[in-house]
């Protein structure tokens, strides 16, 4: 049975917020794309929707909790059974102090949950119709931990991490079929008014979604002053 089909025109950001998320949102609003944002909080996503509806970007919202794996999958299978967004970014994070010799073992687990296997559902999800389409984008942000690991903040290191390995063989596995897996590594901390302002960032959202598929990389990885490399990430 075929999949539902996909809409090049749509962009879905899963862990929305007003900052990074909402520049992303802009950007490719202002390229027509429709834009949907989910997040945990019906209040923030309340907000980023109404500042990016007064700037003409049409607008959806969905509730959902990717600690919660099997909600969080239902989630996104409901979405996908309307049309799989042609772009689908997942910027879901949990920052939270944790060192390795007292971290509770549940809470990795949880924060687990969040930074990886929600984006790995995501792609379970999202990704059969791409496929079948031979078309199709999934960027997930990663960050300074998964190159520079700091032992007070080990969840998150961890995490990225592994985020970062997960980009690099999906990449490499759904290339030949016309799907774009690739990562933004933000080494930097984003602030408004820096080089790192998020909608300086955004722009290489975009750049990784318009690349040309003889030049597809896996990562656009930015310094501490948001300078862009273009690099691709090996596992040899």
């Amino acid at each position: 049975m075929s999949k539902p089909p996909i809409n090049p025109k749509h962009v879905l950001i899963l862990g929305a917020g007003p900052g990074l998320s909402s520049a992303v949102a802009q950007r490719f609003g202002r390229e027509g794309f429709e834009v949907t944002l989910l997040a945990r909080s019906e209040r923030n996503l309340t907000e980023v929707a109404e500042r990016l509806r007064g700037e003409n970007v049409t607008v959806n919202t969905v509730t959902g909790d990717a600690a919660d794996t099997q909600q969080f999958r239902e989630t996104l299978e409901s979405i996908a059974a309307e049309a799989t967004p042609g772009v689908v970014i997942y910027n879901a994070c949990v920052i939270a102090p944790a060192d390795l010799l007292s971290v509770d073992v549940d809470f990795l687990h949880s924060t687990y949950a969040v930074d990886v296997l929600g984006a790995i559902s995501a792609v379970q999800v999202f990704t059969p119709a791409m496929r079948e389409a031979g078309s199709g984008t999934f960027i997930a942000t990663g960050g300074y931990a998964s190159v520079f690991p700091w032992w007070e903040y080990a969840s998150i290191a961890l995490d990225k991490a592994a985020l970062r390995n997960s980009v690099a063989m999906l990449h490499d596995q759904l290339k030949p079929e016309g799907v774009h897996v690739a990562g933004v590594t933000i080494t930097g901390p984003i602030a408004p008014g820096t080089p790192a302002a998020p909608e300086v960032l955004a722009e290489s959202f975009w750049d990784l979604h318009t690349q040309p598929q003889a030049e597809w990389t896996n990562e656009i990885y930015l310094d501490d002053k948001a300078e862009k490399k273009t690099v691709t990430v090996t596992l040899d």
